[in-house]
């Protein structure tokens, strides 16, 4: 299904600044500093708002710069169409799914802090579909880059599946009791094209479909570790 994102608009009007790079996509892929993280929650402009200006904020990190820089783009399982255009995912027939990749400082952030954002601000219960957006393009998903990456996400997903069982999250922060997020192998990242890259931060008035369903430190209280 197409999502009802409509038209871009004027994408510079009322803009602000996230505290990330501003690097364009090429530059993006170009990076050797930080470790990479890799998802899919929806639509790509609000998980990228989400990591780019909210997850300093909402985890303390220790200074600015634990989330580096970020992209929105498309991943897919190994044999999809190389470089898709947007409107070919959009069409959910590709196998793609729109993912941001952030690159981020370990030295002030940990990859399980990062995972575990993840779930404060999207519906990792409903397959397909965030909201009004619906299609395989629009799926929960966190591609892995190595097997340590892997074991901590399927950790991470354990632990908010509990919590769902416990009753720590209601039906009022997910509609359904299970969790369908997949943990995939990361392929190819393919970047979206430039229009699409910090989109919110260009427009933030624009189409986001994403909200603070509840701060980690109160599900999990006492999770947090002190040393990174």
């Amino acid at each position: 299904a197409r999502s009802p994102r409509g038209t871009m608009g004027n994408a510079l009007s009322g803009s602000e600044r996230w505290p990330v790079r501003h690097e364009s996509a090429k530059a993006f892929a170009a990076m050797a500093e930080g470790e990479t993280l890799t998802v899919g929650a929806g639509c790509y402009w609000g998980t990228e708002k989400w990591y780019a200006k909210h997850f300093a904020e909402d985890w303390k990190t220790n200074g600015d710069g634990a989330v580096l820089a970020t992209a929105v783009g498309f991943m897919g399982p190994p044999g999809v169409k190389p470089n898709p255009t947007y409107r070919e995912v959009c069409s959910g027939t590709t196998g793609h799914v729109e993912v941001c990749q952030i690159r981020y400082d370990s030295t002030k952030t940990t990859y399980e802090d990062l995972v575990s954002h993840l779930f404060t601000f999207h519906d990792p219960t409903t397959a397909n579909r965030q909201g009004n957006d619906v299609g395989s393009q629009y799926a929960s998903v966190i591609f892995t880059h190595d097997e340590t990456q892997k074991e901590t996400a399927e950790k991470v997903v354990r632990k908010v599946q509990g919590a769902l069982d416990e009753g720590k999250i209601t039906n009022f922060q997910y509609a359904n009791k299970t969790v369908a997020t997949r943990v995939e192998h990361a392929t190819t990242f393919y970047p979206a094209h430039e229009a699409h890259q910090k989109y919110l931060e260009k427009k933030p008035e624009g189409y986001c479909n994403h909200r603070r369903r509840f701060r980690w430190e109160d599900v999990f209280v006492g999770d947090r570790r002190d040393e990174l």
